[in-house]
């Protein structure tokens, strides 16, 4: 893995298949800021807004009831709507619920299933494109945080991290402080160390 900016060689001959590169004079460039993985042959980008796509897991919240569907802010430029009235959640503006993008059309019309209301707590947002190092390899960093802070946390592909628990303002500041921090190598083992002093207090 290494960090890459928009404009930089990532391969000497042209690979077409890379997400977020482009190809010019036989060579392939980076089309982004983020971190370029080499034995998986792909860029992971590091900024931009979210676009969902199907089978994301996203936080939502409900920002409109219509007569047979909710209208739901996504943290992206296009909204969600949810056909489950009557057969899902009865549900209220204001709710923040965990769904699933289950279609996106061409012009980005999305929809969402599988709602389920997230109680209490709090939201945390976070650049979209940082989640992976929120989740970390095999979800490694997530656990840490849950086994520390003792908190229930749910990590959404937009972007927003649903918290509860009694340590919910450190879970918030370490998820915030891998966020700035998520272009350092050693990046686990800053976020442990910050754990456990600020729960020793």
């Amino acid at each position: 893995m290494r960090f890459v900016i928009p404009g930089e060689v990532i391969a000497e001959t042209p690979k077409r298949d890379i997400e977020n590169s482009y190809v010019e004079n036989g060579k392939t460039y980076s089309a982004v800021v983020g971190f370029y993985y080499e034995e998986k042959g792909k860029v992971q980008q590091l900024e931009g807004p979210f676009i969902p796509k199907k089978g994301d897991m996203v936080v939502g919240v409900v920002i409109e009831a219509r007569h047979n569907n909710y209208l739901v802010d996504i943290n992206s430029p296009y909204k969600g709507i949810l056909f489950e009235r009557g057969r899902g959640p009865s549900l209220i503006t204001g709710q923040v619920i965990l769904a699933r993008v289950s279609f996106v059309d061409e012009v980005k019309n999305v929809e969402l299933e599988d709602a389920k209301v997230l109680k209490g707590g709090e939201i945390v947002e976070i650049k979209s494109a940082k989640v992976p190092r929120v989740l970390g390899k095999s979800a490694s960093m997530l656990l840490m945080l849950k086994e520390m802070t003792g908190c229930e946390i749910v990590v959404g592909a937009n972007g927003r991290v649903w918290i509860v628990g009694e340590n919910s303002p450190v879970a918030t500041y370490a998820i915030l402080k891998i966020e700035r921090e998520a272009h350092i190598p050693g990046l686990t083992d800053r976020i442990k160390q910050f754990l456990e002093k600020e729960l020793k207090r």
